[in-house]
C-alpha cells in the first residue's frame, strides 16, 4: 500500500508596505526631544521634535492612502 501526497503551489500576496514602523520611530524621536530638554539641549530637542513631527505627518498620509487603495 503506497501513501501519495499531493503538495498545492499556494502563493501568498503580501501588500506593499512601508514604513511599518514610523509611529515607533516617531515615539523615539518625541522621547529623544523631551529628555533633550530636559537636559538643556534646546537644538537637539527642537530637531527631534521636528523629525517626530514629520514622522507622524507620513505615517498618517500613509495609512490614508492604504485605506483608499
Amino acid at each position: 500500500m503506497e501513501l501519495t501526497r499531493t503538495v498545492v503551489d499556494q502563493t501568498t500576496q503580501i501588500p506593499l508596505q512601508f514604513g511599518g514602523d514610523l509611529i515607533g520611530l516617531a515615539i523615539l524621536f518625541l522621547v529623544l526631544a523631551v529628555v533633550a530638554g530636559i537636559a538643556g539641549a534646546s537644538g537637539v530637542a527642537g530637531l527631534s521634535m521636528s523629525i517626530a513631527k514629520w514622522l507622524v505627518i507620513i505615517f498618517v498620509v500613509l495609512a490614508i492612502v492604504s485605506f483608499v487603495l
